[in-house]
């Protein structure tokens, strides 16, 4: 048999733009024969705090192309077309550079490919990881990483550390680079099915897996996505491994078709089949309709024979991947779009129908009959006081009720918004503030309804049927805002924020916010009907 080796993941030219962000502390030297480049650790440093600069504030053009192109899609729903400008809007306050386009400013990726003629003298991530603290304690960002103290208990390291880094050798002079800033509430829709080879025994038969599986990823990540599926990998590492860097986009020029050889290619054909089965999901850009997903990316792998295992992920809007590489010719950093305001003229040319007002300053029981005139799928404006709380403070509120203590005041009074923002620049009232994944907290609602609290509930993405049932019971709304606007809820509807409870859990304390015409969307109302 003839030896025929082949790349697993086979890529073709990269396409990529690229801007010079500096060529010193970068030389070419010569031992004997051969050349190595020799980058100083500064430059590691200097690359990877002004990667997670640029990722946090900008998009790629194609991601703003895609946003706008559903603002003129004639099958788009009338919420498809309000989310996207909604999007559009936040970009361009992000591009300001203050706000970042999403509080939760994600999870600091690394992965490097380095050429074996390049030289850095230590342990790589040491700059690496400096660079991602620089970013993260120097901009408004927010620190999201918890390290444990014991298996149950643990901290947040208010630095975003630490990140993870991976790097891998490979031939050549050049340093390649993918950073991703990637967010807990996508980072939880990945998912890995180990099926077998029965799964394609025909096309009906996978489609209809991927229908179940799509449309369970619903919409608490932030649509549009870019959504990605692998099927195959020799380990079910490798096979997630692979849905990460598709949904990054760092695989957009990976071969297309299958040549016989140990590879894997890009499925185009699949990919526009796995576009149509989120279109028809009906979820739409988060309320109704047919933009759930952007892109899809659908990648082949080879496989063991015992074993298929298949990986389904996505990225958010806030879409923030950025390629770079470090070469004779200096540290190139790919070109994101910094110019989002050319987008605005088609925003603001897009009718919008007048939503109706609700004023949270008045008895939780006054609002929860306002709501009740409307039915779920309907678009209102908040304006009011909305108590702020998440995770840790829901588990703190369950064990007062626990231990026979009773509800604060503040969280019987007043609705409750999920959600912890990033830190708040000087001379606004607060940081990015975008909503949170509720079904984090479905586990509590029951509960803390029952005790008179968590009466009407305001994040992002569906909740369990348990939740609609408390709904039901005790006459209690679930709204969705938009997530992924962040930056635009920061800058145009919070008014005031203050620190009520919990000062010790950061991001997550307790806040009570004035909102001002804070567009929401009723998802479960007091009669148990749901939007999802």
């Amino acid at each position: 048999m003839k030896f025929e080796y082949s790349p697993v993941l086979p890529l073709e030219k990269d396409t990529t733009k690229y801007v010079k962000l500096t060529s010193s502390g970068i030389r070419e030297i010569k031992v004997g024969r051969k050349k190595f480049l020799q980058v100083k650790p500064e430059v590691l440093k200097l690359l990877s705090r002004e990667a997670f600069r640029q990722v946090n504030f900008y998009f790629r053009a194609s991601h703003l192309d895609n946003l706008a192109a559903i603002i003129e899609e004639p099958e788009a729903s009338a919420n498809d077309r309000f989310v996207a400008a909604r999007l559009i809007k936040n970009a361009v306050i992000a591009a300001e550079g203050v706000l970042p386009l999403c509080q939760d400013t994600g999870t600091a990726t690394i992965i490097g490919y380095k050429g074996e003629n390049v030289l850095t003298g230590l342990d790589d991530a040491r700059p690496l990881s400096r660079g991602v603290f620089e970013a993260y304690t120097r901009l408004y960002l927010r620190a999201s990483q918890n390290v444990p103290l014991s298996m149950l208990e643990e901290k947040n390291t208010g630095n975003n550390l630490p990140a993870q880094i991976e790097i891998f050798s490979t031939p050549g002079q050049e340093y390649r680079f993918l950073f991703v800033a990637k967010g807990g509430g996508s980072s939880n829709k990945t998912a890995l099915y180990q099926e077998s080879k029965s799964l394609l025994r025909d096309r009906e038969t996978l489609s209809e897996f991927l229908k179940e599986k799509i449309k369970a990823i619903g919409v608490a990540a932030c649509p549009p996505y870019r959504i990605a599926v692998v099927v195959g990998g020799l380990s079910p590492e490798m096979n997630l491994k692979t849905v990460k860097l598709a949904t990054s986009g760092y695989l957009d020029n990976l071969v297309t078709q299958p040549t016989g050889l140990a590879h894997g290619y890009r499925d185009l054909l699949w990919e526009r089949e796995v576009l149509k089965i989120a279109r028809d999901t009906g979820f739409g850009a988060q309320f109704g309709g047919r933009a759930l997903a952007l892109e899809a990316r659908v990648i082949r792998l080879p496989r063991h024979g015992g074993s298929l295992p298949v990986g389904i992920g996505v990225s958010c809007n806030a879409d923030r991947n950025l390629k770079a590489k470090i070469n004779q010719k200096g540290v190139l950093i790919e070109k994101l779009d910094t110019n989002p305001a050319r987008y605005l003229k088609k925003v603001e040319a897009l009718p919008l129908e007048q939503a109706p007002e609700i004023n949270l300053d008045q008895s939780i029981e006054a609002v929860a009959k306002e709501l009740s005139k409307y039915p779920v799928g309907t678009r209102v404006s908040l304006s009011g006081i909305l108590i702020v709380a998440r995770d840790i403070a829901h588990l703190r509120l369950k064990k007062m009720l626990d231990e026979g203590k009773p509800l604060p005041e503040y969280f019987k009074k007043h609705p409750v918004y999920y959600a912890g923002p990033a830190k708040t620049p000087p001379g606004l009232p607060a940081g990015s503030f975008g909503p949170t994944s509720a079904q984090r907290m479905d586990s509590y609602v029951e509960e803390l309804m029952k005790a008179g609290g968590s009466r009407i509930m305001l994040a992002k993405g569906n909740r369990s049927a348990k939740v609609t049932e408390a709904c039901r019971r005790y006459g209690g709304f679930y709204l969705g805002t938009i997530g992924g606007a962040a930056a635009l809820v920061a800058k145009e509807h919070i008014i005031s924020s203050e620190l009520v409870d919990f000062e010790d859990l950061g991001m997550e304390a307790i806040r009570k916010v004035v909102v001002q015409e804070l567009p929401a969307f009723i998802i479960i109302d007091d009669k148990g009907n749901s939007l999802y």
